[in-house]
């Protein structure tokens, strides 16, 4: 039964996955969500069905458009592959739970969150009040130590963002999302998330420089890293912290 959960989970995954591109790159743009259909960005035809099985149509076409020959970005494979990925480990890591729930609800906002981001260097306000009173719900439900605690986690995140975005160093859209992140995962797992997006975010950034993908200087959405961080401090953030406590005594 747990296999066939995981890989239903899974497919669901690559599935809203799809969606989840669509609400990436169109909200930003201010575009409807159903209209025009799902069709070529370079010559404008409509996709058939075929064209839109997750993942396994990008691959069968070489990336590019069976009509014009057009690239199609990665990032449609890669947010559908990353959703299913993040769903299968929300289920084998948390269960069919609250917790469970919760981090499928992260993990969607992450992946989200990250496609819009990287194409448009922008976390629209819309995506982050749909995901807030869910959020919010299930956070209430799933406190296991004082609710001071993850209030406390919504301040520290958005203190520690606010300075970055009003010198320019980050967008308000930062701010709001680990201020919104923060009361998920709560204090003090709001500190490793934000350790742990600096560290991600630096040893990406400079590999990229270092291959001559991205210049020194040039703008880097940080928007995925905060989200790549609190899913880790999610998961993982009792272990790490316990862990890195008892090696400092």
């Amino acid at each position: 039964m747990t296999i066939v959960i995981a890989v239903y989970i899974t497919l669901l995954g690559l599935i809203l996955g799809s969606f989840y591109n669509v609400v990436a790159l169109r909200v930003p743009a201010g575009e409807s969500l159903n209209h025009p259909p799902s069709h070529c960005t370079g010559c404008g035809t409509r996709l058939k069905p075929r064209d839109l099985v997750p993942v396994l149509s990008w691959l069968a076409s070489g990336g590019k458009c069976r009509h014009c020959g057009a690239k199609v970005s990665m990032l449609y494979p890669l947010g559908e592959l990353a959703t299913g990925l993040l769903f299968l480990w929300s289920y084998l890591e948390f269960g069919v739970s609250i917790r469970g729930v919760t981090a499928i609800l992260l993990s969607s906002l992450a992946v989200i969150v990250t496609v819009a981001d990287l194409k448009y260097m922008l976390i629209p306000n819309k995506i982050l009040l749909f995901f807030t009173p869910f959020l919010l719900v299930l956070t209430l439900l799933n406190v296991e130590g004082p609710l001071w605690l993850s209030l406390l986690g919504a301040a520290v995140g958005g203190a520690i963002i606010l300075p970055f975005a009003w010198f320019g160093g980050m967008g308000m859209g930062d701010f709001k999302l680990f201020a919104l992140l923060g009361l998920v995962i709560g204090f003090p797992n709001v500190l490793l998330a934000f350790f742990a997006a600096c560290l991600l975010g630096t040893l990406v950034g400079g590999t990229l420089q270092l291959a001559g993908i991205a210049k020194r200087g040039q703008p880097v959405p940080f928007g995925p890293w905060l989200a790549l961080g609190a899913l880790l401090a999610y998961g993982y953030g009792s272990e790490i912290i316990g862990g890195y406590l008892s090696l400092i005594h």
